[in-house]
């Protein structure tokens, strides 16, 4: 019994230890910790992140000034209007040109979950057609991104979307970031983004 409640004992131990690694990108009342890239609209709101197309309808960034290499993303979006966008990772900006890997998040049909490579091999993996039924367009979804080594994972609102081994992405280095389409008429609203390094 007494090796039990001990074995139980160290197991909680491991857990908020586990626990405590992760740590919040944002802190609800501003951008510090992140860099703008572009002209479009990254600001703070009711507590929340807010994107949203400018005069310009450019695509646009918002940058950790971290480098993340593995780690486990959580976060939440709610999108209004159009609502195209999309979570980078192990990703590089010059201007509004970004290097790296892209989480979609999109209108519903439109792939969301799926891994995106741009100004290079475009669609890497797309969800089920069948999985898109996750998305709440207009209400808040969690997304989790997993990424280690070579492999990258994504779920969303608790159903796995997709998974990829990808020898590029295995050797890519650089930011988390969030985007905004070009195009105009976009806002995606965003909370509790939340990242573990494993």
């Amino acid at each position: 019994m007494k090796s039990r409640i001990i074995l139980v004992l160290i197991s909680s131990v491991i857990l908020v230890a586990w626990q405590s690694r992760e740590t919040s990108l944002f802190n609800g009342k501003n951008l510090d910790g992140w860099e703008i890239y572009g002209t479009e609209k990254w600001y703070v709101e009711d507590g929340l992140l807010v994107c949203e197309s400018g005069p310009d309808a450019q695509y646009g960034y918002l940058a950790t000034d971290k480098f993340y290499k593995d780690f486990e993303l959580t976060l939440e979006f709610k999108q209004e209007a159009d609502g195209n966008s999309g979570v980078f990772f192990r990703s590089t900006i010059e201007g509004t040109k970004i290097t790296g890997w892209q989480v979609e998040v999109a209108p519903p049909g439109h792939d969301t979950g799926g891994i995106y490579e741009s100004y290079g091999r475009g669609w890497l993996i797309k969800p089920d057609k069948k999985a898109d039924k996750a998305l709440k367009m207009g209400d808040w979804n969690t997304m989790r991104i997993k990424v280690t080594g070579s492999t990258v994972t994504t779920w969303l609102n608790g159903k796995q979307m997709v998974t990829l081994e990808d020898e590029k992405i295995g050797a890519g280095v650089g930011s988390i970031a969030l985007q905004i389409h070009d195009g105009g008429g976009i806002k995606v609203k965003w909370r509790n983004i939340m990242v573990k390094e494993l």
